[in-house]
């Protein structure tokens, strides 16, 4: 095997792993016109989110197994299909009962491009600080995609009804669908397929789980991100509702956060190769509970006007630019002979712990950005203490990697 990867399929893992950023960020301007035309109750649009971060959550521990025994083509290419068809089932939708059904399904299949395209370059790329380095760049796609997705979400559902993002998706999904069946090849060899088997497959994520170093790390992400979707979840109705922002005008709301997201991994990409990658992730941690903080103290005493909210929300992704890396990176670095089911586990965990807040945000919000930022505080908090938690081992990472953290954090 070559150690570099070819441009087109690198474009390509690029344009599959946008898949769950699209997603997710698009159809949030569209809340107030489902909400109005589906007749849904207080909290229901919110619920379609949890179900969408519920299905990547379960997606991801069973893709990882199925793409280990039958290689990397065929379940991208069923996942990316079954995305494709319950997009179309999301934008037929009579209710957001069927609306929330869809959006698991879709979710379950979507996962397959979250997981499988780092599968992939573990294949192809041979050298560590190469692969490292080229998941990295997926990492960013899902920080740079969140700019462009909101924006164009809003002006499609202004234009042309939040259908017709749903139908935006699915020609998204058979456009992928397409490039997989044309492009990629099985880049699994024969000889490395694993048997798939229930029990070795629950051991081994057992054994990973058991790490301590592991586990700490993936709470940490958890509760990182248990705070940014309690503001995915509750900010369409925060900024569309309360605040009355038209829904072009509130993509550029999203504009700002992953402006934030993206300054924080490249000063973390350059902190890290002075200081050790534990204490730049504690510095992450303790920035995250100021900036929840100042946002939560704003919003008590009256001063939660738009920009400031806007302002708090990008000092929070920056902060998240620094925990997210560092808490993914500190899961796989320790678990190289498993790296796809600890790879797995720590995407199903943080994904489930973050769905929890946005079915929080959506009961007891209202509208309100208090709740909104309380829960964002009591992720943070979160964060805070599973930091402490952490082995002094994973604090005392070596030089080694320190370089490799540097390179998967952009």
């Amino acid at each position: 095997m070559k150690p570099r990867m070819p441009g087109l399929i690198i474009v390509l893992l690029a344009l599959l792993t946008a898949v769950g950023p699209i997603s997710t960020d698009m159809y949030l301007p569209a809340f107030p016109a489902m909400k109005a035309e589906l007749m849904a109750r207080p909290g229901e649009a919110q619920i379609t989110l949890a179900a969408w971060f519920l299905g990547l959550s379960v997606g991801q521990i069973t893709h990882g197994p199925l793409s280990d025994h039958y290689g990397r083509r065929v379940p991208l290419l069923l996942g990316t299909a079954l995305y494709t068809i319950a997009s179309i089932g999301c934008a037929m939708a009579p209710s957001m009962t069927i609306l929330s059904c869809w959006r698991l399904v879709a979710a379950f299949g979507g996962a397959a491009s979250l997981v499988i395209p780092r599968a992939v370059i573990r294949d192809m790329v041979l050298n560590g600080v190469e692969a490292a380095r080229l998941i990295g760049r997926l990492t960013l796609v899902m920080g740079v995609v969140p700019i462009l997705a909101p924006t164009a979400g809003g002006f499609i559902a202004e234009h042309l009804g939040w259908e017709a993002i749903f139908w935006v998706a699915a020609f998204y999904g058979v456009l992928c669908s397409l490039l997989i069946w044309r492009y990629l090849p099985d880049t699994l060899l024969p000889e490395r397929h694993v048997t798939l088997s229930l029990v070795p497959t629950l051991l081994r994520y057992r054994k990973v789980w058991r790490d301590r170093v592991f586990r700490y790390h993936a709470l940490e992400g958890g509760c990182g991100t248990f705070s940014l979707f309690a503001f995915l979840g509750g900010a369409p109705t925060v900024f569309l509702g309360t605040y009355h922002l038209s829904p072009t005008l509130f993509g550029s709301v999203f504009i700002s956060n992953a402006t934030g997201y993206i300054i924080g991994v490249q000063v973390n990409a350059r902190a890290v190769r002075r200081y050790r990658p534990g204490p730049v992730l504690t510095a992450g941690a303790c920035a995250l509970a100021v900036t929840t903080s100042a946002m939560l103290v704003l919003t008590l005493t009256g001063i939660d006007t738009p920009l400031a909210l806007t302002l708090c929300m990008m000092a929070c992704m920056t902060a998240l630019g620094f925990v997210l890396p560092g808490a993914a990176i500190g899961c796989l670095l320790p678990h190289a002979a498993e790296a796809g089911s600890a790879s797995a586990l720590y995407g199903t965990t943080v994904f489930f712990i973050g769905a929890f807040s946005t079915v929080l945000v959506g009961e007891i919000g209202r509208g309100s950005p208090v709740p909104m930022a309380a829960l964002m505080v009591l992720g943070a908090i979160g964060t805070l203490l599973c930091d402490r938690q952490r082995p002094r081992r994973a604090r005392r990472g070596s030089r080694r990697n320190a370089r490799s953290d540097t390179l998967v954090g952009g």
